[in-house]
């Protein structure tokens, strides 16, 4: 009998990753400085650069630092950097947002494996770590899925720290790697800083898993309103209007600052809405990334 990861990639290989063939693969090319296969020329020596690859001739004949430049044609390894705290248990039933992301991970696991790139995950639950090394086959994107399983029942404790995940990540993935981050990045820390170190080093990608809990607040009188991090309850008149403009402000406040962040790191985001369907929020991933690429 089939288990409950096998079903689930049976059908979003049947519904996502037929519909995604040949739209997030590719030859995953990138431009190293000073080390590659393919010459591809000569540019302007920058802050920062590493003086050993400077090309001493040009730069003689041209009376200004130049660096050679190659493109290298690798084998690329991913790290899924997976949110598994208590606030990714939102949502409806077998649509939360820890559903939804159980499904893009299979998908991207499926999908970069399929290209013969290596990927790896990091399962983060407040402190708590799973590692997954990265592999290839089609049984190792069921692998990363059996800890999704085995990690699936949410707990309680304390707000996610977002700065440890992201450090985290950093320790783990210590060759250069593209990291996608799949998490709605409800927390606390100085994950600013520690997303800034990661892009040092590191291909960054941020996947906001988003669920209309998140953004509103229903209109249905006296409610119990829980932490879904820290389990503390309040209850509330939801129907107040002063409460349902301070809860819209402090929304419009959250999603600010973690747009502002994430742009002064360079690292682009997208939202993936619970209700929205897998094959085309990934097909917009793609072509927002490709709009981005020089």
């Amino acid at each position: 009998m089939a288990t409950a990861p096998e079903r689930l990639l049976l059908r979003l290989e049947w519904k996502v990753v037929r519909r995604l063939d040949g739209r997030l693969q590719g030859d995953h090319r990138t431009a190293h400085r000073g080390s590659g296969i393919d010459f591809t020329g000569l540019r302007a020596y920058g802050d920062g650069d590493d003086a050993r690859h400077i090309d001493w001739n040009v730069t003689a004949r041209l009376d200004e630092p130049h660096l050679r430049v190659f493109t290298e044609d690798r084998e690329l390894t991913v790290w899924l950097v997976l949110d598994r705290s208590a606030s990714m248990a939102a949502g409806r039933p077998g649509r939360g947002k820890h559903d939804v992301l159980a499904e893009l991970a299979l998908v991207l696991a499926r999908m970069f494996g399929r290209g013969g790139n290596r990927v790896g995950a990091l399962l983060f639950d407040t402190g708590m770590l799973r590692v997954v090394p990265p592999g290839t086959s089609r049984r190792h994107a069921l692998r990363i899925g059996a800890e999704l399983e085995r990690t699936s029942a949410a707990r309680g404790g304390a707000t996610t720290d977002l700065a440890e995940m992201l450090d985290a990540a950093g320790r783990l993935a210590r060759r250069r790697a593209l990291i996608v981050v799949l998490s709605d990045f409800i927390g606390d820390g100085d994950w600013e800083r520690s997303l800034q170190r990661l892009v040092r080093r590191h291909e960054v990608v941020a996947l906001r898993i988003v669920d209309t809990a998140d953004d509103v607040l229903p209109e249905a009188g006296l409610i119990v309103v829980e932490d879904a991090e820290t389990g503390e309850q309040l209850l509330v008149d939801s129907a107040d209007p002063m409460l349902r403009v301070r809860f819209r402000a402090a929304v419009d406040a959250r999603d600010a600052r973690l747009t502002a962040g994430m742009r002064r790191a360079g690292v682009p985001v997208h939202r993936i809405d619970t209700d929205r369907d897998l094959a085309e929020a990934l097909v917009e991933v793609v072509a927002r990334t490709r709009d981005r690429s020089p």
